[in-house]
Protein backbone atom coordinates (compact mmCIF):
# COMPACT_ATOMS: atom_id res chain seq x y z
CA UNK A 1 0.00 0.00 0.00
CA UNK A 2 1.63 3.28 -1.19
CA UNK A 3 1.53 6.44 1.47
CA UNK A 4 -1.39 7.92 -1.31
CA UNK A 5 -3.41 5.18 -0.65
CA UNK A 6 -3.07 5.13 2.81
CA UNK A 7 -3.93 8.28 3.31
CA UNK A 8 -6.85 8.15 1.30
CA UNK A 9 -7.93 4.85 3.15
CA UNK A 10 -7.55 7.05 6.60
CA UNK A 11 -9.44 9.82 5.04
CA UNK A 12 -12.57 7.91 3.95
CA UNK A 13 -12.07 5.98 7.53
CA UNK A 14 -12.69 9.50 9.01
CA UNK A 15 -15.53 11.19 6.73
CA UNK A 16 -16.98 8.08 5.49
CA UNK A 17 -16.97 4.85 7.47
CA UNK A 18 -16.98 6.34 11.09
CA UNK A 19 -19.93 8.73 10.17
CA UNK A 20 -22.42 6.43 8.71
CA UNK A 21 -21.41 4.32 11.80
CA UNK A 22 -22.61 7.27 13.90
CA UNK A 23 -26.01 8.41 12.18
CA UNK A 24 -27.17 4.74 11.07
CA UNK A 25 -30.16 4.94 12.20
CA UNK A 26 -30.82 8.64 11.87
CA UNK A 27 -29.79 7.96 8.20
CA UNK A 28 -31.95 4.97 8.25
CA UNK A 29 -35.14 6.96 8.87
CA UNK A 30 -35.00 9.30 5.99
CA UNK A 31 -34.12 6.74 3.06
CA UNK A 32 -37.28 4.32 2.70
CA UNK A 33 -38.37 5.40 -1.15
CA UNK A 34 -36.91 3.74 -4.03
CA UNK A 35 -35.92 6.24 -6.95
CA UNK A 36 -37.31 5.36 -10.12
CA UNK A 37 -34.63 4.80 -12.08
CA UNK A 38 -33.34 1.66 -9.56
CA UNK A 39 -37.17 0.13 -9.16
CA UNK A 40 -37.50 -0.10 -13.07
CA UNK A 41 -34.29 -1.50 -12.96
CA UNK A 42 -34.91 -4.08 -10.43
CA UNK A 43 -38.77 -4.91 -11.81
CA UNK A 44 -37.20 -5.47 -14.85
CA UNK A 45 -34.87 -8.42 -14.14
CA UNK A 46 -36.22 -12.09 -14.50
CA UNK A 47 -37.59 -14.01 -12.04
CA UNK A 48 -34.99 -16.02 -9.81
CA UNK A 49 -32.11 -13.63 -10.92
CA UNK A 50 -29.34 -13.73 -8.25
CA UNK A 51 -27.44 -10.10 -7.43
CA UNK A 52 -25.68 -7.48 -5.60
CA UNK A 53 -26.75 -4.28 -3.67
CA UNK A 54 -23.03 -3.17 -3.02
CA UNK A 55 -23.00 -0.28 -1.01
CA UNK A 56 -26.60 -0.99 0.75
CA UNK A 57 -26.90 1.01 3.22
CA UNK A 58 -30.35 0.37 5.05
CA UNK A 59 -31.59 -2.36 2.67
CA UNK A 60 -34.03 -0.01 1.08
CA UNK A 61 -34.56 -1.59 -2.43
CA UNK A 62 -34.09 -5.23 -0.96
CA UNK A 63 -37.82 -5.53 -1.03
CA UNK A 64 -38.45 -3.79 -4.65
CA UNK A 65 -38.81 -7.51 -6.91
CA UNK A 66 -39.62 -10.14 -4.60
CA UNK A 67 -38.81 -12.28 -7.06
CA UNK A 68 -34.37 -12.12 -6.94
CA UNK A 69 -32.58 -12.29 -4.63
CA UNK A 70 -30.06 -9.90 -3.15
CA UNK A 71 -26.78 -10.40 -1.55
CA UNK A 72 -26.36 -6.97 -0.13
CA UNK A 73 -23.01 -5.48 1.62
CA UNK A 74 -21.68 -2.19 3.57
CA UNK A 75 -19.07 -1.18 5.15
CA UNK A 76 -21.15 -0.14 8.14
CA UNK A 77 -22.40 -2.76 10.30
CA UNK A 78 -25.20 -0.65 11.90
CA UNK A 79 -26.59 -0.08 8.25
CA UNK A 80 -26.34 -3.49 7.28
CA UNK A 81 -28.09 -4.54 10.48
CA UNK A 82 -30.68 -2.49 9.47
CA UNK A 83 -30.79 -3.84 6.18
CA UNK A 84 -30.61 -7.39 7.14
CA UNK A 85 -34.20 -7.20 8.56
CA UNK A 86 -35.36 -7.00 4.33
CA UNK A 87 -35.49 -11.38 4.63
CA UNK A 88 -35.29 -13.79 2.30
CA UNK A 89 -32.21 -11.51 1.14
CA UNK A 90 -28.74 -11.26 3.23
CA UNK A 91 -26.82 -8.37 4.10
CA UNK A 92 -23.03 -8.54 4.86
CA UNK A 93 -20.41 -6.03 5.84
CA UNK A 94 -17.94 -5.93 2.90
CA UNK A 95 -15.60 -3.03 1.88
CA UNK A 96 -16.50 -2.53 -2.22
CA UNK A 97 -12.63 -2.06 -3.11
CA UNK A 98 -12.62 -6.14 -1.59
CA UNK A 99 -15.95 -7.77 -2.24
CA UNK A 100 -16.00 -11.58 -1.26
CA UNK A 101 -17.96 -12.30 -3.86
CA UNK A 102 -16.70 -15.40 -6.59
CA UNK A 103 -16.04 -13.57 -10.17
CA UNK A 104 -18.89 -14.05 -12.81
CA UNK A 105 -21.58 -15.16 -11.21
CA UNK A 106 -24.34 -12.72 -10.81
CA UNK A 107 -27.11 -11.79 -12.99
CA UNK A 108 -27.16 -7.85 -12.14
CA UNK A 109 -25.64 -5.89 -9.45
CA UNK A 110 -26.57 -1.92 -8.06
CA UNK A 111 -24.52 0.47 -6.24
CA UNK A 112 -26.83 3.45 -5.88
CA UNK A 113 -24.65 6.86 -4.02
CA UNK A 114 -21.69 4.77 -3.16
CA UNK A 115 -18.70 5.41 -5.41
CA UNK A 116 -18.92 8.99 -4.72
CA UNK A 117 -17.44 8.49 -1.37
CA UNK A 118 -14.41 7.38 -2.63
CA UNK A 119 -11.79 9.96 -2.48
CA UNK A 120 -9.42 9.29 -5.85
CA UNK A 121 -10.53 8.40 -9.27
CA UNK A 122 -8.29 5.15 -9.42
CA UNK A 123 -10.20 4.08 -6.20
CA UNK A 124 -13.55 5.06 -8.24
CA UNK A 125 -12.56 3.05 -10.50
CA UNK A 126 -11.45 0.43 -9.11
CA UNK A 127 -14.76 0.02 -7.23
CA UNK A 128 -16.38 -0.25 -10.87
CA UNK A 129 -14.25 -2.95 -11.89
CA UNK A 130 -14.95 -4.79 -8.83
CA UNK A 131 -18.50 -4.75 -9.18
CA UNK A 132 -17.72 -5.47 -13.01
CA UNK A 133 -16.01 -9.02 -11.98
CA UNK A 134 -18.78 -10.25 -10.17
CA UNK A 135 -21.36 -10.12 -13.53
CA UNK A 136 -21.67 -12.59 -15.57
CA UNK A 137 -19.92 -12.40 -19.07
CA UNK A 138 -21.79 -12.38 -22.42
CA UNK A 139 -22.04 -15.20 -24.29
CA UNK A 140 -24.02 -16.20 -27.32
CA UNK A 141 -27.44 -17.09 -25.07
CA UNK A 142 -26.68 -14.21 -23.15
CA UNK A 143 -25.81 -10.90 -23.24
CA UNK A 144 -24.17 -11.01 -19.58
CA UNK A 145 -25.09 -9.16 -16.22
CA UNK A 146 -26.03 -5.59 -15.82
CA UNK A 147 -25.04 -3.24 -13.25
CA UNK A 148 -26.81 0.51 -12.19
CA UNK A 149 -24.22 2.83 -10.87
CA UNK A 150 -25.38 6.13 -9.72
CA UNK A 151 -23.19 9.42 -8.06
CA UNK A 152 -24.19 12.58 -7.28
CA UNK A 153 -23.87 14.92 -9.78
CA UNK A 154 -21.97 18.39 -9.67
CA UNK A 155 -24.79 19.83 -12.07
CA UNK A 156 -27.31 20.88 -9.49
CA UNK A 157 -28.12 24.09 -9.60
CA UNK A 158 -31.61 23.61 -9.16
CA UNK A 159 -31.25 22.12 -6.01
CA UNK A 160 -31.27 23.02 -2.30
CA UNK A 161 -27.35 22.89 -2.16
CA UNK A 162 -26.79 24.89 -5.36
CA UNK A 163 -23.82 23.29 -6.91
CA UNK A 164 -22.80 23.45 -10.58
CA UNK A 165 -20.52 23.53 -13.34
CA UNK A 166 -17.66 24.80 -12.39
CA UNK A 167 -17.76 24.10 -8.80
CA UNK A 168 -15.20 22.41 -6.57
CA UNK A 169 -15.75 18.49 -6.91
CA UNK A 170 -14.41 17.37 -3.71
CA UNK A 171 -16.72 18.38 -0.90
CA UNK A 172 -17.70 17.85 2.68
CA UNK A 173 -21.19 17.38 3.41
CA UNK A 174 -22.61 18.02 6.57
CA UNK A 175 -25.18 15.48 8.59
CA UNK A 176 -26.49 16.99 11.82
CA UNK A 177 -27.42 14.09 14.01
CA UNK A 178 -30.59 15.14 16.39
CA UNK A 179 -30.55 14.34 19.62
CA UNK A 180 -33.59 12.10 19.14
CA UNK A 181 -31.44 9.63 17.60
CA UNK A 182 -28.00 9.53 19.19
CA UNK A 183 -26.67 6.10 20.35
CA UNK A 184 -26.83 8.14 24.14
CA UNK A 185 -29.82 9.68 25.85
CA UNK A 186 -29.38 13.98 26.58
CA UNK A 187 -26.56 13.92 23.86
CA UNK A 188 -26.42 17.73 22.13
CA UNK A 189 -27.01 17.68 18.27
CA UNK A 190 -23.68 16.83 16.41
CA UNK A 191 -22.53 17.90 12.80
CA UNK A 192 -21.03 15.02 11.19
CA UNK A 193 -18.92 15.92 7.94
CA UNK A 194 -18.96 13.25 5.18
CA UNK A 195 -16.99 13.19 1.68
CA UNK A 196 -18.44 13.54 -1.67
CA UNK A 197 -17.09 13.37 -5.20
CA UNK A 198 -19.21 15.17 -7.00
CA UNK A 199 -19.35 13.93 -10.97
CA UNK A 200 -19.28 16.34 -14.12
CA UNK A 201 -21.45 15.54 -16.60
CA UNK A 202 -19.50 12.62 -18.72
CA UNK A 203 -17.19 11.75 -15.82
CA UNK A 204 -19.06 8.50 -14.85
CA UNK A 205 -18.94 7.37 -18.43
CA UNK A 206 -15.18 7.82 -18.76
CA UNK A 207 -14.63 5.78 -15.16
CA UNK A 208 -16.54 2.87 -16.52
CA UNK A 209 -14.69 2.57 -19.52
CA UNK A 210 -11.61 3.09 -17.38
CA UNK A 211 -13.05 -0.21 -15.45
CA UNK A 212 -13.22 -2.22 -18.70
CA UNK A 213 -17.14 -2.03 -19.33
CA UNK A 214 -19.63 -1.21 -21.75
CA UNK A 215 -22.30 1.24 -21.41
CA UNK A 216 -26.17 -0.13 -22.13
CA UNK A 217 -27.55 3.31 -21.39
CA UNK A 218 -27.03 6.50 -18.87
CA UNK A 219 -28.81 9.34 -17.78
CA UNK A 220 -29.62 11.72 -15.04
CA UNK A 221 -31.92 11.47 -12.28
CA UNK A 222 -32.56 13.78 -9.23
CA UNK A 223 -29.50 15.40 -8.90
CA UNK A 224 -27.43 12.13 -9.67
CA UNK A 225 -25.72 10.46 -12.80
CA UNK A 226 -25.95 6.95 -13.67
CA UNK A 227 -25.32 4.37 -15.61
CA UNK A 228 -26.01 0.61 -16.84
CA UNK A 229 -22.74 -1.09 -17.53
CA UNK A 230 -21.93 -4.53 -18.64
CA UNK A 231 -18.61 -6.37 -19.15
CA UNK A 232 -17.21 -6.40 -22.26
CA UNK A 233 -16.13 -10.12 -22.39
Amino acid sequence: MTDSWRNEVQYEDKHVHEVYDQIATHFSATRYKPWPVVDEFLRSLPAGAVGLDVGCGNGKYLPVNKNVFIVASDRSKALVEIAGQHQPHTAIVADTLSLPHPPSRFDFAISIAVIHHLSSVDRRIQAIRAILQTLTPPSRASSGGQALIFVWALEQKNSRRGWDRGGQQDVLVPWVLKPDHASQPDTPARTYQRYYHLYHEGELQDNVIAAGARILSSGYDRDNWWVVIARRD
